[in-house]
């Protein structure tokens, strides 16, 4: 590998970018491919844009053909983050769930009697204001941001954190008609009408969910759905 891939394979790393390092295995040529970026991949074989992004979807290595022989897609992914916001029970039912299927958990709560280590044992817990908690965290491509208070004064400032972030999936708990009075809060705080669609709301899949646990698997479900089949807004680039 030249130094000049490695440092910028290393940048990367650090500040939690996706990448895919493709190699030509019969000429060891290397390139890093991104998911965006400035420069198009027109010399490539468009199968390879698709292969990479493919390739960082599933989490998953994999080797194609090309008009330049076998090409190695390494996939090099940031850890799958999950921002709770509110320390409450459908927290405590989703937290080890979300654990489980690889994610780093994060409950943000200002209420200490809400967010305590009693409560949620061995979870990187943050009593700061969500919109303070968000800029530290730096939410990015693989992070996943739920809130689920209620509160305006708490669920509002982290949507806006989230919204203008890169995370792959923003869920906020509450009713059609609660979401409603959200997004017009939103709207009011200067959200643009697209950036409002990207909040799944009410949050999770349809399934006639009632208990904490029940809820916890909707949201589970829906946020698996937007990392593994997420909306076409997104092209590889090198």
């Amino acid at each position: 590998m030249k130094r000049d891939i490695l440092r910028q394979l290393q940048q990367d790393r650090a500040e939690k970018r996706p990448v895919v390092l493709a190699t030509f295995l019969n000429s060891g040529e290397q390139r890093l491919l991104y998911l965006t970026g400035k420069k198009g991949l027109k010399d490539l074989d468009p199968r390879i844009g698709e292969a990479a992004r493919a390739a960082l979807l599933e989490d998953k290595p994999r080797t194609i053909e090309t008009a330049q022989g076998p090409l190695f897609l390494n996939v090099f992914n940031p850890p799958l983050r999950l921002i709770l916001v509110g320390a409450v029970h459908i927290a405590q039912a989703l937290v080890p769930m979300a654990q489980f299927a690889g994610y780093e958990v994060v409950v943000i709560d200002p209420r200490s009697a809400f967010g305590s280590a009693e409560r949620f044992p061995g979870v990187t817990l943050s009593n700061d204001w969500p919109d303070e908690a968000m800029t530290d965290l730096k939410p990015d491509l693989r992070t996943a941001v739920v809130t689920l208070t209620h509160d305006p004064k708490i669920d509002d400032p982290a949507l806006i954190a989230a919204l203008k972030s890169d995370v792959f999936y923003i869920g906020a708990l509450g009713s059609k008609k609660t979401h409603a009075a959200r997004l017009e809060r939103l709207r009011s705080a200067g959200i643009p009408e697209h950036e409002l669609a990207r909040i799944h709301g009410p949050v999770g899949l349809s399934i006639g969910a009632k208990s904490p646990a029940e809820i916890a698997i909707s949201i589970l479900a829906q946020m698996t759905a937007a990392l593994r089949q997420p909306a076409p807004r997104e092209t590889v680039t090198a």
